[in-house]
């Protein structure tokens, strides 16, 4: 479980990583290894959410959230998938 707040945690398993390539300058490693990190999560039909949150994180997350309730966070500040 992740704890975002004592009355609230969401299952790991609701939650699903994945790596895929960079776009743009990466020097030697451009177009060879996936270092963005793609973070999912299905915030309409998440079990872990009470109504009243998931209706304000589908209210301003925006441009993150697909037509499907589906959250979508990108990270690629970093080069390598540690970081």
């Amino acid at each position: 479980m992740i704890e975002i707040s004592p009355t609230l945690s969401i299952d790991e398993r609701e939650i699903q990583l994945s790596f895929v390539r960079a776009e743009g300058p990466g020097g030697q490693n451009v177009n060879k290894v996936s270092t963005v990190v793609q973070l999912r999560f299905d915030a309409l039909h998440s079990p872990s959410l009470p109504p009243r949150v998931r209706d304000r994180l589908l209210t301003i997350a925006g441009s993150r959230i697909t037509k499907d309730g589906i959250l979508m966070i990108t990270a690629r500040r970093f080069r390598t998938q540690a970081q």
